[in-house]
């Protein structure tokens, strides 16, 4: 099938909030070749990532929306504007070849009305992004929820925040310390000409100069590196993991976090995963049996007790489900999918599951709070409810050269060539 037809189809359900980025892609890469996965890949990011900015414009150019069962030929739109806008392929080449994949998703009918759209675009692009330059979520390329919120929140940083979530993210790694060392793996990477430097922040991290397939990298898959952002590397070192701990991991796929705990402290005496979803757990299995790690993976609810067996953690961590609003620039439909009602009702959450596993920490434990969100709602607001209806738990300020300190916690922010956005906090328990 044509490239361009895989990838409409692929964005097609994304667009109408039916299934994210990361479940339809890795369906539509096995129907292309594989000299082609790169492009299709390029071709559902970037539509993503630009959305806003092209869905504007499609409703600028379009007469009236199209039909459910068309929501392919819409994809299809979308893809061509952003080839024409964001791409290096030359316009005629663009616009035949989108306009012929029509052809592919049985929407023949819909030729003449994509050529029309495509070629006016051709004709009087100046024109018409200078008409639509005046919207917010057209110039910063963000729903305009997520644009008032963050200049709500972050009056100083809210600009450099939806400037980065616009940008291609690094690829970082993090060194398996029971494998190899940082300086180690480095001269391993330049002694195959792979340009990286250490990561500022986590001694097992390293950013590679270019992002590259993992089977290029050094014994990866003898796990002596995994991929994980340094933003989340910094979780297994404010855990403060001593030998014979009992450790829990609450919402722990895909894992990396968790390979993490076990790479750091190899002598700990009982790790324990809970995951909700069973695919996702699946993921976490992976890992572990890559990197011949051992964990006990249950599927549950982190914020239920039915699963637990009743003995105390020494440390817990929780990696709370979040609106991801730190990772954009990785996940972009995030973007589409996620809604301004979402944020409360995810705070619920986030307060409940953190509830819940507090009840499982020992006196004296240490509980590290965690998501990869730059919403105070979902973050230091958490925190502060949750101590005032928990008496016994004390908020430990986090000592460090990253990120900004804040009333409970620090924020992370996505930084230019460098860590994701994030959050951390730490809660200890009273000793009586």
């Amino acid at each position: 099938m044509d490239i361009r037809a895989i990838a409409a189809r692929a964005l097609g359900p994304v667009i109408a909030r039916k299934e994210s980025l990361n479940t339809a892609l890795p369906r539509a890469l096995e129907y292309c070749q594989e000299n082609e996965r790169a492009l299709l890949q390029q071709f559902c990011y970037g539509t993503m990532r630009f959305l806003p900015r092209l869905e504007r414009l499609a409703k600028h150019l379009l007469k009236k929306p199209f039909k459910e069962q068309d929501q392919d030929v819409y994809a299809l739109v979308l893809l061509g504007l952003y080839q024409l806008l964001e791409m290096r392929i030359p316009a005629h080449a663009a616009i035949s070849e989108t306009v012929e994949a029509t052809s592919q998703l049985n929407k023949d009918w819909a030729k003449g009305l994509l050529n029309a759209i495509l070629r006016r675009l051709q004709r009087e692009q100046d024109e018409l992004l200078e008409s639509l330059s005046e919207k917010e979520a057209f110039n910063y390329i963000h729903p305009q929820w997520m644009i008032a919120k963050l200049q709500h929140n972050w009056p100083d940083h809210w600009a450099d925040i939806l400037e980065q979530n616009n940008q291609h993210p690094p690829m970082t790694l993090r060194v398996n310390r029971q494998k190899t060392d940082q300086a180690s793996y480095l001269q391993q990477l330049s002694d195959v000409d792979i340009q990286a430097s250490a990561t500022p922040y986590s001694d097992v991290g390293i950013q590679l100069k270019t992002p590259i397939d993992v089977s290029l990298l050094p014994e990866f898959d003898d796990g002596f590196v995994s991929i994980q952002d340094e933003a989340a590397q910094l979780s297994s070192d404010l855990l403060d993991l001593q030998a014979g701990q009992r450790i829990l991991d609450a919402c722990a796929a895909p894992g990396g976090k968790l390979c993490h705990i076990l790479e750091h402290q190899p002598a700990l005496d009982h790790v324990t995963a809970i995951e909700l979803e069973d695919n996702r757990a699946q993921r976490i299995q992976e890992n572990l049996q890559r990197l011949q790690l051992n964990a006990e993976v249950i599927i549950a609810d982190a914020a239920t007790k039915d699963w637990w067996d009743g003995v105390n953690y020494d440390r817990i961590l929780v990696d709370a489900p979040c609106s991801a609003t730190g990772v954009i620039r990785r996940n972009p439909d995030i973007k589409h999918m996620r809604q301004s009602e979402d944020i409360k009702a995810l705070a619920e959450l986030q307060l409940a599951i953190l509830q819940n596993c507090w009840q499982m920490l020992k006196q004296g434990g240490r509980l590290v709070y965690a998501t990869c969100s730059v919403f105070p709602q979902e973050n230091e607001r958490v925190i502060e409810r949750f101590l005032k209806s928990q008496p016994d738990a004390q908020h430990l300020a986090i000592e460090a050269d990253w990120g900004i300190e804040r009333a409970f916690g620090r924020q992370l922010f996505p930084q230019p060539g460098g860590h994701d956005g994030f959050y951390y906090a730490v809660l200890v328990k009273d000793q009586n």
